[in-house]
């Protein structure tokens, strides 16, 4: 298995950025970034984002019509 230096992986990272331009590998990034952060809620079972917003909504409605 060869093991890639520093060198040789900004070299890639130069080459990849030559081919597709800066806005396609940071659409790229982000994608992935995404994709992990959808992958780790997956695996922890819950997504604790919608769980605080869902609280104010728990509460009944005392308003008189």
């Amino acid at each position: 298995m060869p093991h890639f230096s520093l060198p040789e992986l900004l070299i890639v990272l130069v080459i990849v950025i030559v081919l597709f331009g800066v806005g396609r590998v940071s659409k790229l990034g982000g994608e992935l970034g995404s994709a992990i952060r959808e992958f780790r809620k997956g695996l922890t079972g819950g997504d604790t984002d919608n769980a605080k917003t869902d609280e104010p909504s728990k509460t009944p409605d005392t308003t008189t019509k």
